[in-house]
């Protein structure tokens, strides 16, 4: 980051960085439990969204019962811009079914009082 942040953007990104910390170590649940505001909504490009934390953990621990190998999740350049953070992302993983999973991504992250309150992902 080139340009001086202010303080709810400074709180932002210490989080952001817990974050990149949390998903780096593949500890996705204690991520989600710690930043996700009970009324989030979360979208994978263009699926329909998934609303309130409960939901999206629930969507989450049942992607995870499907991962036999967790290879990386590496954040990338980030920005933020008020209560909007965005970042580059590489996640890899292998799933029972044999495949391997590798998605490059943007996310867009809407953030209220240290809480995700909005996310979306683009990926190929």
């Amino acid at each position: 980051m080139s340009t001086a942040l202010n303080t709810q953007e400074q709180k932002i990104e210490t989080a952001l960085m817990d974050l990149k910390t949390l998903l780096g170590k593949g500890q996705f649940m204690e991520a989600m439990h710690k930043y996700l505001a009970d009324d989030v909504v979360l979208q994978e490009a263009n699926q329909t969204p998934k609303v309130g934390k409960e939901t999206c953990l629930i969507a989450e621990e049942a992607l995870l019962d499907t991962v036999t190998e967790f290879i990386r999740y590496d954040i990338f350049d980030y920005a933020i811009n008020g209560d909007t953070s965005f970042y580059e992302a590489i996640m890899e993983f292998k799933t029972n079914d044999g495949k391997h999973h590798k998605f490059e991504q943007v996310n867009r992250t809407k953030w209220r009082d240290g809480k995700i309150i909005n996310e979306r992902y683009f990926h190929q």
